[in-house]
């Protein structure tokens, strides 16, 4: 999905919702346990709830590769399921270098055809630059983090600025706003304005609103641009409201009451 099509979808559904499908066996409803495939039985009634209010699901790719084959047979199965209008990542943070990141460039763009994929820049521009060569597909680069220990290097001085500064300054210039985003925390709610300014035209999935203590309002008042701009990511907030026969009702309400929320700022 390129950036047109993404800001049409923003624009159509009023909403810049992203639902995280981190989908742990330990915590799905019991009954689905009678089914063939448990988490792909849980995922595909939760698109259907929620597919009208959101704009992208992300599939943290640790949860099913615990699973072996079979968790890598769910992760497909569920991405081929997903309405084709709908924005697609692999939150699978991959980052390392030449053949290598090739190769996983290709896992998560051809072999699973994710519209983009979540990159950790630690290693260089030889770590993400081979996610940016695929028409249509994005690199998601990790620039501030929602995580307490983020702080151990994100924060830390880095000559005139900070480590991330230097970070999305550095990266940006790698590719364009038309196939790279950065990950930016919800929950670094002080620094969401100031990124905005460094970064004005590129996307930001926004994880931490929910569970992590971060807010709809606050994101959307500081990160928002006039194409939308941010993917706001909720997993637990909505996907494991309940854990009874109404799982995936009591989603699709969780999902259309934060597509509300943000339709007052599209």
């Amino acid at each position: 999905m390129n950036r047109t099509q993404l800001v049409n979808a923003i624009r159509e559904k009023k909403s810049v919702l992203c639902v995280g499908l981190d989908t742990d066996t330990t915590k799905i409803p019991k009954h689905l346990f009678a089914e063939e495939d448990p988490v792909f039985a849980f995922n595909k009634a939760i698109i259907d709830a929620t597919k009208d209010y959101t704009v992208a699901y992300k599939i943290n790719t640790a949860f099913y590769e615990a699973q072996g084959i079979k968790g890598w047979i769910s992760l497909g199965k569920t991405l081929d399921y997903i309405p084709k209008d709908i924005f697609t990542i692999a939150d699978a943070k991959r980052g390392d270098i030449g053949n290598t990141a090739e190769q996983y460039a290709l896992t998560f763009f051809n072999t699973y055809p994710f519209d983009s994929v979540t990159v950790a820049p630690y290693m260089g521009s030889d770590s993400v630059k081979p996610f940016l060569q695929f028409e249509g597909n994005w690199a998601i680069v990790l620039g501030l983090t929602s995580n307490a220990g983020s702080a151990d290097f994100q924060l830390q001085q880095c000559g005139d600025e900070l480590l991330y500064e230097k970070v999305l300054k550095t990266v940006a210039g790698w590719g364009n706003p038309g196939n790279l985003m950065f990950v930016i925390g919800a929950t670094r709610m002080e620094q969401l304005k100031h990124i905005r300014t460094i970064l004005p035209d590129h996307f930001f999935l926004v994880p931490g609103v929910g569970a992590q203590g971060g807010d709809v309002d606050t994101v959307c008042q500081n990160a928002m641009n006039k194409d939308g701009g941010i993917l706001i990511n909720v997993s637990r907030g909505v996907i494991y409201v309940s854990e009874g026969q109404d799982f995936a009702e009591r989603a699709g309400e969780a999902a259309k009451a934060y597509q509300q929320q943000m339709a007052a700022y599209l």
